[in-house]
């Protein structure tokens, strides 16, 4: 999977479902990371943040890694890591890495405006979705 299968994402959606608010992905210069900002309210609990997808590169690496990796800084002062996989049509982002009991799983619409899925985790979860908005 390269990069580019983030482009799909690019653009402001409103989100709906048990999660409410938008949320917008635009390119980093030079198209290597994805920035998502994110302003939602869950559970009563207002989200703001921003969170950073592509594939990490660390010192000395002369190529980036096979992931696509992210990491969450919200206004709580939280900071989460994610696994994004895109196969087609279906959306996973993982909680911390593949294979995790939290992850969201999700599906887009044949003309790429709509993702519906659900977030899932031990214990808990919720049904989200997003229309883009044009």
């Amino acid at each position: 999977m390269t990069n580019n299968s983030l482009d799909r994402l690019v653009g402001t959606w409103r989100v709906s479902g048990e999660a409410t608010g938008q949320v917008t992905y635009s390119w980093l210069p030079g198209g290597h990371f994805l920035q998502q900002e994110i302003d939602i309210e869950q559970a009563g609990h207002r989200v703001r943040g921003i969170e950073i997808i592509g594939r990490e590169k660390p010192f000395g690496a002369t190529e980036p890694g096979a992931d696509l990796k992210s990491r969450f800084y919200g206004g709580d002062g939280e900071t989460l890591d994610y696994v994004y996989e895109i196969d087609g049509d279906e959306l996973i982002i993982w909680g911390g890495e593949k294979g995790s009991p939290a992850h969201y799983r999700a599906r887009f619409s044949a003309d790429g405006d709509h993702l519906a899925g659900d977030w899932v985790w031990p214990g808990g979860g919720y049904h989200a979705e997003q229309t883009r908005i044009r």
